[in-house]
C-alpha cells in the first residue's frame, strides 16, 4: 500500500510538472504574440496544445488555428516551434439583429479573407502567425472605422443635406437633397476591403436639378483617399454643391 501511495505521489508530481510546463508555454506564446500586437484588434479566447482561437471585432469573428507537431531544433520565442495544420474563420454576427453597417463591415472583412490564397499555406508554422494576425488586424481596423463613419452619417447626415444612408451588399447609397441648390440626387459608392486607400467607384442618379456625375466627379477628384474618406466626401459635396454660392 505504501508503495502504491508513493507511486501515486510520483505520478501526481509528474502531472503537476507537465501542467506547469504547459502554462509556461502558453504564457510565453501570449507574450510573444503581444509584441506583434500593434493594433488592438484581436483577443485570444483559447490557447491549448491542440489549437488557438482568436476573436476580432467585438467577438463577431472567430479565427481558429490548429497546431500540428513540433519542429525538431526549431524554436520561436523560446518555445519549440509548431506546425500549423489548419486555419479557419467563422462569422458569429447575428445578421438579422445587427445594424446594416455592421453587416457591411463583416462582408468587407470576409471579402479580404476569401480573396487570399489558402491561409494555411501562408502560415505553415508559428513563425508566420503574428504577421497573419497583423494583416487581418489592419483590415479589421479600417473596416471598423468605416462602420463608425456610416453610423455618424446616419445620425448627423442632416447637417450635410444627406436625407438617407442605405446599404446594399457592399454599396453605400447616399440620398442628398437641398432646396437652396434646388437639387436632389442619389450617390452610390462601391466599397471594398481596401477602403480607404483609394477613391471609390460611384454612380449618380439625378432626381431634381442638374447635379450629375460630372459635377460629383469634379468634387470627388479633390478629396484625397485616407482616414474618414467617406465623411470627407459627404462634407465636400455639401460645401461645394449644396450651399448658397454667395
Amino acid at each position: 500500500l505504501c508503495r502504491e501511495l508513493s507511486d501515486l505521489d510520483t505520478e501526481k508530481e509528474q502531472v503537476l510538472a507537465e501542467i506547469n510546463q504547459l502554462q509556461k508555454k502558453e504564457k510565453s506564446c501570449k507574450e510573444l504574440l503581444n509584441t506583434y500586437k500593434n493594433f488592438n484588434e484581436w483577443e485570444i479566447s483559447e490557447w491549448s496544445d491542440q489549437q488557438a482561437v482568436f476573436t476580432f471585432l467585438y467577438d463577431s469573428i472567430e479565427f481558429t488555428v490548429v497546431f500540428g507537431s513540433s519542429i525538431d531544433g526549431d524554436f520561436f520565442g523560446g518555445i519549440p516551434c509548431r506546425k500549423i495544420v489548419s486555419m479557419s474563420f467563422e462569422s458569429l454576427l447575428d445578421e438579422e439583429a445587427a445594424p446594416l453597417s455592421s453587416c457591411l463591415v463583416q462582408r468587407l472583412i470576409f471579402q479580404f479573407i476569401e480573396s487570399k490564397e489558402c491561409w494555411q499555406e501562408r502560415c505553415p508554422t508559428f513563425h508566420y502567425l503574428p504577421q497573419v494576425l497583423h494583416d487581418i488586424s489592419l483590415v479589421v481596423s479600417r473596416c471598423k472605422v468605416l462602420g463608425e463613419e456610416i453610423e455618424f452619417l446616419e445620425k448627423w447626415g442632416g447637417k450635410f443635406n444627406l436625407l438617407k444612408t442605405d446599404i446594399n451588399d457592399t454599396k453605400v447609397k447616399l440620398l442628398f437633397s437641398s432646396s437652396t441648390a434646388f437639387a436632389k440626387f442619389e450617390l452610390t459608392l462601391s466599397l471594398s476591403a481596401s477602403y480607404p486607400s483609394a477613391s471609390l467607384p460611384f454612380t449618380v442618379q439625378t432626381k431634381i436639378g442638374n447635379i450629375g456625375e460630372e459635377e460629383i466627379s469634379a468634387v470627388l477628384s479633390k478629396v484625397p483617399a485616407g482616414y474618414h474618406y467617406l465623411r470627407r466626401v459627404v462634407s465636400s459635396i455639401h460645401q461645394n454643391l449644396l450651399q448658397d454660392p454667395r
